[in-house]
């Protein structure tokens, strides 16, 4: 795949992050009352919320490309910052006992890796980085190895050009519906009830710790009709208790948002059950022949990928559009879930609410595997959702963060602190029968390493600090913190 933007960002990609943003008023008649409540000059944030990525695996020898023959050439400016990477022993003499490698172009479609919540402990063995060959998808140590500039072009093109946090950590070890929920709450745990249903295989156990009430595998949502079992999702009990989001602070304080994801408007509607039926076409990055069984249609929508069909009052089980295409961002029969369409409508139409969750289809999140996605495929919808947030109006004022939702078991040579402990027996491993000093039987929290474009730093930047915050990290932090300095949200009961 060629991505044929490249060449022009130098002058397209301007504006990406707050510090190029200008002052501008949202035109009359599109903002909500609380849209008015910035602290900033940022009157738009979009999220694009990826999968499955490290730092080292994107970002590794980050701005030294191999630049082959025959393959886009990445060549950085004389002034770039080195970032915290692999150099040295990390690339010769690895603790692992095999040395990353760099992947090609033509090697974008790989197997992806045992990403679960025990594994991912395991493989930090607490905190020497050694034993990442065991989640390995195939058996060798594909997953010490990463790509360069050659590949991940695009967001090596955007590190150079805007800012980019290479010290930024998310909060959970697991895989996407634990990384996506942290993303919008930093609470896995239920605070009411814990509603779950089995199937029959009976391996609910594997997604949910029961004995603790929390989420620390991959259920679909209980709540939505395309989801299957194991299902889980978070309802109030009997005393009114129930778990909240960023979602609920930004209805509270009037803000316009939403989350949209690709499939997500219904293929067809079942005695009043939303079928999620539409396809894409499969690793549509990776050039060659278009019958070759990779490009075979995949489903666009993924359940377990969408946080806010996990909460009871939030859901929109039937994906019911809204009630309106003016009414994208308000509260309405949608619940703020849409189809990805209509972020593109909102645009085209000055009306793009002023916090934004984008999930690509399938195809087209990064996600690892032949039946999934691929950088190449992924740069695809980050470059075209860019290209179309440049030629709008709204673009001076929008801010745009890549985020990613777990690390896939890639490799990252960097582990943060254990924020949250957790002593379940069997389940948690950092530190051999435990996560941590032991603590409470929930969720062990702890900080991995992945790329982050910052919001807040100048042009070629780099930020390393290693504090909690929302973005693509060496696991990516959750977003209620920036939401609330950027819209005055109320932080209790998120």
């Amino acid at each position: 795949m060629e991505i044929k933007h490249v060449l022009s960002w130098r002058e397209a990609l301007r504006g990406l992050i707050a510090s190029t943003a200008l002052a501008s008023a949202v035109p009359a008649g599109v903002a909500a009352e609380g849209d008015n409540l910035a602290t900033t000059p940022i009157k738009h944030l979009v999220v694009i919320f990826n999968e499955n990525i490290t730092f080292d695996h994107y970002f590794a020898t980050y701005p030294q490309a191999a630049n082959p023959q025959g393959e886009p050439r990445f060549i950085a400016s004389d002034d770039t910052p080195s970032v915290n990477g692999l150099t040295g022993a990390l690339l010769t003499n690895n603790p692992n006992g095999s040395n990353p490698a760099r992947l090609d172009r033509s090697q974008a479609i790989t197997c992806s890796n045992n990403h679960s919540y025990t594994p991912e402990q395991a493989a930090v063995h607490a905190g020497l980085l050694d034993n990442f060959v065991a989640t390995s998808c195939d058996g060798t140590s594909i997953n010490l190895d990463y790509f360069d500039g050659n590949t991940v072009t695009a967001l090596w093109n955007y590190a150079q050009h805007f800012a980019m946090n290479d010290n930024s950590f998310d909060t959970n070890f697991g895989p996407s519906t634990v990384g996506a929920i942290n993303l919008i709450s930093g609470q896995n745990h239920a605070i009411g009830t814990l509603l779950t249903e089995d199937d029959p295989n009976h391996d609910l156990p594997g997604d949910v710790l029961l004995s603790a009430n929390t989420i620390y595998g991959d259920p679909d949502p209980i709540f939505d009709d395309c989801g299957s079992p194991d299902w889980a999702g978070f309802a109030p009990n009997g005393s009114g208790a129930d778990n909240h989001n960023v979602g609920d602070l930004l209805n509270a304080k009037g803000v316009t948002w939403g989350w949209f994801q690709g499939g997500f408007a219904p293929s067809a509607t079942v005695n009043g059950v939303a079928q999620c039926n539409t396809t894409t076409t499969g690793h549509p990055g990776i050039l060659g022949n278009p019958s070759d069984p990779i490009h075979a249609p995949i489903q666009a929508y993924v359940p377990h990928h969408n946080p806010f069909m996990y909460y009871k009052h939030m859901a929109n089980s039937h994906h019911l559009p809204p009630s309106s295409t003016a009414n994208v961002g308000k509260s309405d029969q949608a619940q703020h879930q849409y189809d990805l369409s209509l972020f593109f409508d909102a645009l085209n139409n000055g009306r793009l609410p002023a916090v934004s969750f984008l999930k690509a289809p399938r195809a087209l999140d990064g996600h690892p595997g032949s039946t999934n996605s691929d950088p190449l495929s992924e740069q695809l919808f980050i470059v075209d959702t860019l290209n179309k947030l440049q030629q709008s109006a709204q673009w001076r004022d929008t801010a745009v963060i890549i985020a990613y939702d777990d690390t896939d078991g890639w490799y990252d040579h960097v582990n943060g602190p254990v924020v949250n402990h957790s002593n379940v027996t069997d389940v948690d491993v950092l530190a051999g029968s435990n996560c941590g000093t032991p603590g409470e039987a929930q969720l062990c929290r702890s900080h991995d390493h992945r790329p982050d474009v910052d919001p807040a730093l100048h042009r070629g930047q780099l930020e390393a600090r290693p504090h909690r915050r929302f973005g693509p990290s060496r696991r990516h932090s959750t977003g209620p913190g920036l939401l609330r300095r950027y819209r005055r949200l109320d932080p209790q009961h998120v």
